[in-house]
């Protein structure tokens, strides 16, 4: 199995294990942490020379900021998330995209730059959980997961799949804002 790489943002440790015991009424196997995916795996490749790129040209040019999760939405009617508001999210998603520069067809593929929606995935149909279970989901979310947070970003962390386990693991946290 390939190495492969994701970039995201953790929650507040409080809130990431409300969010984990929440998933586990649903998903026996949880493949990752709960997070907001900054730059999904197209061209984070093996060699890992994009990691630096992305402290030296983002990280440490990026102000740590503030993000709020918010209300439950979906993409389609087969994923189900919690919604993220936030001034600086955008851009410092984009600005990792250009540092690392995929293929055109791997920003489409993975839904990058315009395609971008900032988001806490709760759940999935391919994770085995049905649409019914999703609207479920959904109910219990706005019940169980209130208040949403908002919290300073003040790190991103790139996640690695370990084969071992088949489970996307903490890499390396790279701080923010680090320049100044």
């Amino acid at each position: 199995m390939p190495h492969q790489y994701f970039i995201g943002i953790t929650p507040p440790q409080d809130f990431l294990s409300k969010v984990e015991h929440f998933q586990r009424k649903w998903i026996n196997f949880l493949g990752v942490e709960p997070h907001i995916t900054l730059k999904a795996q197209g061209g984070l490749t093996p060699d890992k020379k994009w990691i630096e790129k992305v402290e030296e040209n983002v990280c440490k040019k990026i102000q740590p900021f503030i993000l709020t999760l918010a209300k439950p939405n979906y993409f389609g009617d087969n994923i189900l998330y919690l919604s993220v508001t936030s001034d600086s999210l955008f851009s410092l998603h984009e600005a990792i995209v250009k540092a690392i520069s995929p293929p055109e067809e791997l920003i489409k593929h993975y839904f990058e730059l315009d395609d971008y929606v900032g988001h806490l995935t709760l759940g999935k149909e391919q994770y085995g959980i049905s649409k019914s279970e999703l609207k479920d989901m959904e109910l219990l979310a706005k019940q169980e997961l209130t208040p949403y947070p908002t919290f300073k970003v003040e790190s991103i962390r790139i996640y690695e799949l370990k084969p071992s386990n088949k489970r996307y693991e903490p890499y390396v946290d790279l701080p923010l804002g680090a320049d100044l």
